[in-house]
């Protein structure tokens, strides 16, 4: 029974450094996870995000931003899309006569006008010398349109390409300065921009880019308040509507070691992210500041409506795809998401996400982690999940709680991450040492102890208390007499030894574990076992005398088979085997004994050595099976034994009783 029980001396995390040492490799890899920020951790946290803003959307208020909508209805009225030049010239007019304090626009216009009359008169055929004549003699629409630009503080829009283009990106209207260092390589880039027509653009008052970029999961929660296209750098359409709107005459990016810290414009700095980006904090109701354009152009709109407000015109229209999804609506018009964008700057409720979060969420993490490895091995898995729970709910509330006074967004999944991966880390290392624990026990007693109690101690590995303590035992010792003769008769086939020894011990181990007995050892011919350890054996004295009289049975019906092999192969019938068996109860000392290199689970004391004495005895009285005093009074009444006398057996200072038990239960235990 070597290493018995090995693990079970290490039971509890308390002991062993191993769980707590793959604890600090787990968090310190989460870490380094959180460091390389893969997109599932980023998924997660923007979730975190995404809940805070559903749980608190901006209050909806008086907005400085009205969205006039080429919608549906302006569609059905005016005409497909693109309209003719001198309709938006005709639009652009009537919001600039309202008094609005800019106008933006959320299109772009790369073509020449195919409407304009002078064109008509080129591509229509079957027109009269005099139609074709007129027509041309009309003024370009393109020119009205560049003209009404120039009348008014219009910011025209600008989109990135994935690809180059050979068109000439040109400069902004007023070139981005600089603060702090050249920030233009932190800003997201394009390699190509569609722009408008030359003509639009030297009209204009101002040039922004409006493409948007969604987060992984399509959803759009950050907009670039500055690109980098073709190495030059080119703001927001909202910023430069800003800018118009404020009469600025310029703009620039202040950035510091960590990367960009914000846009100036206005003499206010707008906060983003350290690559430019701004987090759009959105209202869930998105139809209040809409104008229709067809109501406009139909004198339906008063000019109270629009006057001072930064005006954006853009499209609703489903047809038109320009709806994207953001955290508070699955469908939002693309110019929606600009006049929020400008709602959130113009109201000072930026959300902003701070330079240092890395490093508090790193922190909490760390901190949360070392928590579950110190405590888990010391409070156990219930205990500290019921902590971590609550530390989690905690840990929510804070982040929470950051967002809803201060509007700072702080990542709680990564700490949640760590402390719960470690946790498991802990549990699963427990869960792993149980296991093995279980293994080695079985490992270690399934030779030596019946099934039954091999899977008890297995699954209350606490019943094992190694290390030597005393307990009372019954032992028993079997020994097979005339070995030396047997085995002088079979030195020439050693196979035929060993064959016959396992033949023999097989069915005597059999009878031992069956009532629950625990074999110590094999000793040659002899075998060595013992009742209520490790585990307690009610009545192990009367387990014991069973199991003895069930070896002489098994030993007869070997002798009986071994009889019926040789009659019927013609050999000479052997002599019968036999064997001595004494039992003695009494209180040893039981455990793990040996040395450091090799142990067995074993017992030790004068109960034992009066077993192998009476077992030694069982040749010179005749008897085949020997018990000690105690053990014959723990059987009184209840098996049929007979008193062989008084004897003082070598080691002994005092002479003992010993009895001869005499196969089979007596008349009064059949009677009860």
């Amino acid at each position: 029974m070597r290493r018995a029980g090995k693990s079970a001396v290490r039971h509890g995390f308390g002991r062993l450094g191993l769980p707590r040492l793959v604890g600090l490799v787990v968090l310190l890899a989460l870490t380094l996870v959180k460091y390389s920020d893969p997109a599932p951790l980023e998924r997660f946290r923007l979730w975190v995000f995404d809940q805070y803003l559903t749980g608190k959307p901006r209050e909806a208020g008086a907005s400085p931003v009205v969205v006039v909508d080429i919608d549906e209805k302006s569609l059905a009225r005016i005409g497909q899309w693109p309209w003719s030049r001198a309709v938006l010239a005709r639009l652009v007019d009537k919001i600039g006569e309202t008094g609005a304090a800019a106008i933006g626009f959320d299109i772009v216009f790369p073509e020449p006008d195919r409407l304009s009359p002078p064109r008509l008169a080129d591509s229509l055929s079957g027109l009269t010398p005099d139609m074709r004549a007129g027509l041309k003699g009309e003024k370009d629409t393109d020119t009205v349109f560049a003209e009404t630009i120039a009348r008014h503080r219009v910011v025209l829009g600008r989109s990135g390409l994935p690809q180059a283009n050979a068109t000439e990106t040109g400069e902004p209207h007023l070139p981005l300065a600089m603060i702090g260092g050249d920030s233009s390589e932190l800003l997201p880039a394009y390699p190509g921009m569609l722009r408008n027509l030359p003509a639009f653009e030297d009209a204009a008052s101002g040039v922004g880019m409006f493409s948007i970029l969604s987060e992984p999961d399509g959803l759009i929660r950050r907009v670039p308040l500055a690109f980098r296209v073709d190495g030059k750098v080119v703001p927001a359409l909202a910023i430069e509507l800003l800018r118009v709107a404020t009469g600025g005459d310029a703009l620039a990016i202040k950035r510091d070691s960590a990367g960009v810290v914000g846009v100036i414009v206005g003499g206010t700095m707008v906060p983003t992210e350290r690559d430019g980006r701004f987090w759009v904090y959105y209202r869930s109701d998105v139809a209040k500041n809409y104008v229709s354009a067809v109501d406009l152009l139909d004198g339906r709109i008063t000019d109270a409506a629009l006057k001072g407000k930064l005006v954006l015109i853009g499209s609703s229209a489903i047809g038109l795809q320009d709806i994207r999804a953001t955290p508070v609506s699955a469908a939002t018009p693309g110019v929606e998401v600009h006049a929020q964008l400008l709602e959130t700057i113009v109201a000072g409720q930026q959300l902003t996400r701070p330079h240092l979060a890395l490093g508090i969420e790193v922190i909490a993490g760390l901190v949360l982690g070392l928590m579950m490895i110190i405590l888990v091995p010391r409070l156990g898995t219930l205990p500290v999940l019921a902590l971590g729970l609550l530390t989690a709910a905690v840990t929510w509330w804070a982040g929470w709680l950051l967002f809803e006074r201060y509007r700072l967004l702080i990542d709680t999944v990564y700490p949640l991450l760590a402390g719960f991966g470690v946790f498991l880390t802990l549990v699963f290392l427990n869960y792993w040492r149980e296991e093995r624990q279980r293994h080695e026990i079985r490992a270690a007693f399934q030779h030596y102890l019946a099934p039954a109690l091999v899977e008890k101690l297995a699954d209350q590995p606490s019943l094992l208390r190694l290390g030597g303590e005393t307990r009372e035992l019954t032992v028993l010792f079997s020994d097979m007499r005339d070995f030396t003769r047997i085995a002088e008769g079979l030195k020439g086939d050693p196979q035929a030894l060993t064959g016959l020894m396992n033949r023999l011990l097989t069915p005597l181990s059999d009878a031992i574990t069956r009532e629950g007995g625990t074999i110590d050892k094999y000793m040659g011919d002899a075998v060595m076992a013992f009742w209520n350890a490790p585990l307690d054996v009610p009545d192990h004295a009367a387990h014991a005398a069973r199991a003895a009289l069930a070896m002489r049975e098994r030993l007869a019906a070997l002798n009986a088979a071994r009889q019926r092999e040789a009659e019927a192969q013609g050999l000479p019938v052997p002599a019968p085997l036999e064997i001595g068996i004494g039992v003695n109860t009494g209180p040893c000392v039981v455990g793990n004994m040996g040395s450091d290199f090799r142990f067995d689970y074993s017992a030790l004391g004068d109960a034992v050595n009066l077993a192998s004495r009476l077992e030694g005895l069982t040749a010179h009285y005749g008897e085949p099976i020997l018990i000690g005093e105690a053990t014959a009074e723990a059987l009184a009444g209840r098996f049929d034994l007979r008193e062989i006398g008084t004897v003082q057996v070598k080691g002994k200072a005092e002479a003992t009783r010993i009895f001869a038990l005499l196969g089979g239960i007596s008349v009064q235990e059949a009677r009860n």
